[in-house]
């Protein structure tokens, strides 16, 4: 069960909140719909709902704040716009990458796209899929935790019909089996069709909250479809017909030929036109909303064909005056032409009531509209307890109508507290880390194939710049394999390294699979451990598929000659490895920090072009004294009996410090993990 109790959204500057004091309740097992127009507050009430933005108010999702849930991708499935996933990545491989990010196996993934139909397309990528796929792989995304709850953000927006009514039943079916949904959309007709109950927001605030067939019976009304090459005079004639005879008839120019006539029938339509030779081309009965104005060209996305059910639409509509109304009952509304009794449903929205349709009185010739009180029955769903599966029958104490001038009193233990003058402040929540870190890690690098040319392309690069400085034969043999040539502040090797880890982060924050419901990529210290240990396994791969290749390429066109074992191949070693490495940790230190993978490679270059120059200024002059022996007085120190022929292992990684190149990664290293850890905790110390 999902209770939104007094959400109110930041004040905006000289305007009022885009989402004011909005309470309502979505009951498990019933679908509900969030009805308002484009800019209505429907996505502020759901980001507010998530806690993806600040305001005030609080939502419990089956008792309790989504902040307290532990792990809330298990308590409530969100789809909010178009997946945000790499496009190279297919669809399989994006699903077991989101499995480790919630904790579910693997084979989950398999699971759900059969569920929604997508197994056929389980090696499609995410850039060729088409709108209606997208949409079902965001449902997939949204079910791969199995969660109780799903909010959805306009999720038939631009399908077409066939996929709109699929949507509509798996969200059904999801109700069915005792789950919650919520979804917005801006068409009445399709919150009627596929909602069990319709909340409905006009500009920032709760306009009514109805079962489906009070909302049917409220805010929808019967029309007549008249199609005809002289629509202008047979609307002329109804509204003559409906003066003389002091009915309630309004008849409204849809544009072209079409007409839309309400408080009429087809019988009376049809005999008016044969009385006066009138030919007519569609005569039907349909049900138009009291929305917004839509396209006169056809049926919105995701609509079926003008029926039974009724999708006329004009972008202006000319009203034919009928019988005379006082002001106060009867506005006009200029941007759709609709003649709607504003007032009278206002206030039986607000109140609960059931207006009737309008009768008309003989007497004086004015329209009178009556709403007499509809006392709504209780819901027959069964709400689960927060703290157990067990269903409850719901009593109609439990679930008390919401309005804006009244709080709910939502059924919880504990109870809540009194209300305030003001809702609680509502702050955003920090998109929680992956469950598997490492495993979410592996399926991210391995999903794409930037990271496999990335390494191709190193050491084809490598290969051909290792023949051309032996040819030359003025380059040293450990800068020959590592392809190093003096006019490049960095082999290949390195800066390959270094873009494989700015990728690590540049690809989460550009696209953020991790934030499926749109919140910020998370910070954490285990994911960033995971990050590293995978960006240093790939670099010392990278290092050593480099300097193999390099050397296998010298052997066979030179000879032996260059690829001798030289002397101190340790200390080269540890020197190419921790190059390699460090070059990898600081784009992705850097491209965490500053959400770039630009940033993270640029960060990469500067250690040799700005850190080196300044480390090698501070280390200039005479030396007076020098560190000689100091691993073995180390040794002495700790009073520990070191393995044999350790010393060398750390004389060896003293000399790489030591270097100007060493002792500026170092240095970079540690200002860009400082900043890391001050950009993860400055959020938690406000």
């Amino acid at each position: 069960m999902i209770q939104a109790i007094g959400l109110t959204s930041s004040p905006r500057k000289d305007l009022p909140p885009a989402v004011d004091n909005v309470s309502f309740e979505a009951r498990p097992g019933c679908v509900t719909a969030l009805l308002g127009t484009h800019g209505a507050g429907k996505t502020t009430t759901i980001r507010l709902m998530l806690e993806l933005q600040p305001g005030r108010g609080i939502t419990y999702f089956r008792g309790r704040p989504l902040h307290r849930i532990a792990h809330p991708s298990h308590e409530v499935g969100v789809l909010l716009g178009d997946v945000p996933g790499h496009p190279a990545r297919t669809v399989r491989g994006h699903l077991r990458m989101l499995c480790a990010a919630v904790g579910v196996p693997a084979s989950r993934a398999d699971d759900v796209l059969e569920a929604v139909g997508l197994v056929s397309l389980r090696d499609q990528r995410l850039g060729t899929l088409s709108r209606g796929m997208d949409r079902r792989l965001g449902l997939a995304c949204a079910l791969l935790a199995d969660p109780h709850a799903l909010v959805l953000d306009g999720p038939t927006v631009g399908l077409s019909a066939r996929e709109g009514v699929w949507l509509q039943g798996a969200l059904r079916a999801h109700a069915t089996r005792g789950g919650t949904v919520l979804f917005t959309t801006d068409d009445p007709k399709e919150a009627a069709r596929a909602a069990d109950r319709v909340v409905t927001l006009d500009a920032g605030r709760l306009l009514a909250d109805q079962d489906a067939a009070d909302f049917a019976r409220t805010r929808l009304r019967p029309r007549v479809a008249v199609r005809s090459p002289h629509a202008a005079r047979l609307a002329a004639l109804l509204a003559k017909e409906a003066r003389s005879r002091r009915r309630a008839v309004e008849v409204v120019r849809e544009g072209g030929s079409r007409l839309s006539v309400y408080g009429s029938t087809c019988g009376e339509v049809g005999e008016t036109a044969f009385r006066h030779g009138i030919l007519v081309h569609q005569l039907a009965d349909e049900v138009g909303d009291t929305g917004p104005a839509r396209d006169a060209d056809g049926p919105l996305p995701g609509e079926e064909p003008a029926r039974d059910t009724g999708t006329s639409r004009a972008e202006a509509r000319q009203p034919v005056p009928t019988v005379p109304e006082p002001e106060a009952e009867r506005v006009h509304d200029a941007r759709n032409g609709l003649v709607s009794l504003a007032s009278a449903d206002a206030r039986a929205d607000q109140e609960g009531a059931e207006p009737v349709a309008p009768v008309a009185a003989a007497e004086d010739g004015h329209q009178k509209s009556e709403s007499p009180v509809a006392t709504p029955e209780p819901s027959a769903a069964l709400e689960k307890s927060p703290d157990t599966d067990e269903a409850t029958p719901r009593t109609p104490s439990s679930s008390p109508s919401l309005s804006p001038s009244s709080s709910p009193q939502p059924m919880l233990s504990p109870p809540l507290p009194a209300p305030s003058p003001l809702p609680p402040p509502l702050t955003t929540r920090a998109a929680p880390s992956p469950l598997r870190p490492l495993r979410y890690e592996l399926h991210r690098i391995t999903g794409v194939s930037t990271g496999y040319f990335t390494v191709a392309g190193v050491i084809a690069v490598s290969a051909v710049l290792c023949l051309f400085l032996a040819r030359t034969g003025h380059t040293p043999q450990h800068y020959l394999l590592a392809s190093w040539p003096d006019e490049l502040p960095l082999p290949p090797a390195a800066l390959g390294a270094g873009l494989l880890g700015a990728l690590a982060f540049g690809e989460e924050f550009r696209h953020p699979a991790l934030a499926a419901d749109r919140g910020a990529v998370p910070r954490r210290l285990g994911f960033l451990t995971a990050k590293l240990a995978v960006a240093a396994v790939t670099a010392l791969l990278l290092a050593g598929l480099t300097v193999g290749c390099d050397a296998v390429l010298l052997h066979l066109v030179y000879g032996d000659e260059l690829t001798k074992v030289p002397a101190d191949w340790l200390s080269l070693s540890v020197s190419w490895m921790c190059l390699m490495v460090g070059c990898a940790w600081a784009g992705v230190l850097a491209a965490g920090i500053f959400r770039s993978t630009t940033a993270g490679l640029a960060a990469v270059l500067a250690v040799p072009v700005i850190v080196v120059p300044v480390v090698r200024k501070a280390l200039e002059g005479a030396s007076v004294r020098s560190a000689v022996g100091f691993p073995g007085r180390l040794r002495h120190l700790t009073l520990v009996q070191w393995p044999f022929g350790i010393e060398r292992f750390i004389a060896g990684a003293l000399k790489v410090v030591v270097q100007p190149v060493g002792g500026a990664l170092m240095l970079s290293l540690a200002a860009l993990l400082g900043a890391y850890l001050l950009t993860a905790v400055r959020g938690r110390v406000r």
